[in-house]
């Protein structure tokens, strides 16, 4: 980060010297952010002269991604204002239709996220449960789809999504997961902002938290989500990555409090094939392949998969170090492709006012057997992100 000692050379510089600090752990896919010099607006990022893909995010910060850096690294970068058209350079877009916001790189979709809701898929669902405000399907390299939505065993189950089961609030309990039992709801609010870029597309998302054991409805948690779609590394090692951030306030001037609960939170529900108690295999951090011994327990990841089209596919869910409870127990499904990071396991807690809870997942999505020695790398660097030190070449001249 340049931070607040930024120097008269640094306003007037045309060209920057870019040093990664070396770590000594492998990265697959690197992704590093430091803040952008102000004399720069249309950042390009050489390396012996080879271009880089480096995007200048709406918060100021400048993302790079590199594939498969070896370790121990030390990589040095030139930057400097490209003469060309940046949207040129998209390698991640969306496509918008609707309700639907889809990503997409030149090898196919990503991921989409379900804006306002849509159809229901079939007939003799209760429309109680039409639901917006989540990401589904989810693709892996070859195409096949990983997640579920609307399930039969469990219509309120949908691709990945975030939701609340067992509340307080107001001397009430809203259940904001069960949507069947109408105590609450979440409803989608608006897509604020989308875009596509060269590292990643994303897009902000406002959510709402509904109340509805009074005649009148109360929304009592307002939720943003800002999602990250990268570009597909090259190489053997091919997935896709995926970041989810999302920030809930109150919405009153009381708290939502949360006794203790098996479930609630970030939840994923997999493909309808895995159903049954030998049909999807799940792995932690810890290595971890039985789910019932791996349930209530905490890991930095878990990976849950199975086969699809003769082909085992898979995605693992990374939880941030800097999450509340962090690593988050885990609601481990016994018989069903479902997973869940659920802080209420450890105890009562509680969202109050002026105190907006925040928590952070990267989502990998793969073909064939979870690597561990992948995931953990992955993990590496999502929570310990590569430092960066920006000095300018060009220096401010002054007058004799």
């Amino acid at each position: 980060m340049l931070g607040s000692l930024m120097s008269v050379s640094m306003l007037a510089a045309t060209e920057f010297e870019i040093e990664f600090k070396p770590r000594d752990f492998e990265s697959p896919n690197a992704i590093a952010s430091f803040e952008c010099p102000p004399s720069i607006w249309n950042p390009e990022l050489l390396s012996r002269d080879i271009s880089v893909p480096v995007q200048l995010g709406l918060d100021g910060l400048l993302y790079v991604q590199m594939d498969d850096l070896e370790s121990p690294f030390e990589r040095q970068f030139r930057l400097r204002n490209r003469a060309s058209d940046p949207v040129s350079r998209l390698r991640v877009w969306v496509e918008h239709h609707g309700g639907e916001f889809t990503f997409q790189d030149n090898a196919g979709p990503l991921i989409r996220y379900q804006g306002a809701p849509s159809e229901l898929p079939r007939d003799g669902i209760d429309p109680v449960f039409r639901r917006g405000g989540y990401l589904h399907p989810l693709w892996t390299p070859s195409g096949r789809i990983v997640s579920d939505d609307y399930p039969e065993n469990h219509l309120h189950h949908h691709g990945v999504w975030v939701s609340w089961t067992k509340t307080e609030f107001d001397s009430r309990q809203p259940n904001f997961w069960e949507m069947g039992n109408r105590k609450g709801t979440v409803e989608f609010v608006a897509v604020d902002h989308y875009w596509g870029g060269a590292v990643f597309g994303g897009l902000r998302a406002r959510h709402r938290y509904v109340d509805l054991t009074l005649s009148e409805s109360v929304v009592v948690l307002s939720e943003t989500w800002n999602v990250k779609v990268y570009a597909s590394p090259s190489g053997q090692k091919a997935f896709h990555l995926v970041d989810l951030h999302f920030v809930q306030q109150c919405a009153t001037d009381k708290p939502v409090k949360f006794p203790k609960y098996r479930y609630g939170g970030l939840g994923f529900r997999g493909r309808g094939e895995w159903d049954g108690a030998k049909n999807a295999s799940f792995m932690t951090a810890s290595g971890e392949t039985d789910r019932i011994k791996g349930h209530a327990t905490r890991a930095a990841w878990c990976s849950i998969g199975g086969m699809i089209d003769r082909q085992k596919v898979g995605l693992a869910i990374l939880c941030h170090p800097s999450n509340f409870r962090a690593p988050q127990p885990m609601r481990l499904h016994p018989s069903e492709p479902f997973f869940c990071y659920a802080p209420a396991q450890l105890g009562d807690w509680a969202i109050k006012p002026g105190m907006p809870y925040e928590s952070r997942y990267r989502f990998v999505i793969f073909d064939g057997e979870p690597n561990p020695e992948l995931l953990n790398q992955i993990w590496q660097d999502y929570a310990h992100p590569i430092e960066v030190t920006v000095k300018p070449i060009v220096a401010f001249k002054t007058d004799k």
